[in-house]
């Protein structure tokens, strides 16, 4: 990638990163509800929430976050192949 292409791509993948974080917050938050049948993941150092409790909300943020943050930056990458004709890594 040229040094004007990585200076076009770079604020980009930013901002699809911070938006991504955005959306995969909303959507554990909406799972958790559902899940939990509770409005907030418990915080893990809540002593009184078992360990089981806290060790799943984590597994499952982290598996929600992974998928939405690699779903972004795969669309991205793809957006941006198709606009600069060049792949942006």
């Amino acid at each position: 990638m040229s040094a004007v292409s990585k200076a076009m791509y770079t604020p980009l993948a930013l901002a699809a990163s911070v938006g991504g974080g955005i959306v995969a917050g909303a959507v554990f938050g909406q799972l958790w509800k559902r899940v939990a049948g509770e409005s907030e993941a418990p915080d893990p150092k809540d002593l009184s929430r078992s360990t089981r409790e806290v060790l799943i909300a984590a597994a499952l943020q982290g598996i929600i976050f992974g998928l939405v943050r690699a779903a972004i930056d795969r669309a991205g990458a793809r957006g941006y192949r198709k606009l600069a004709h060049a792949d942006p890594r």
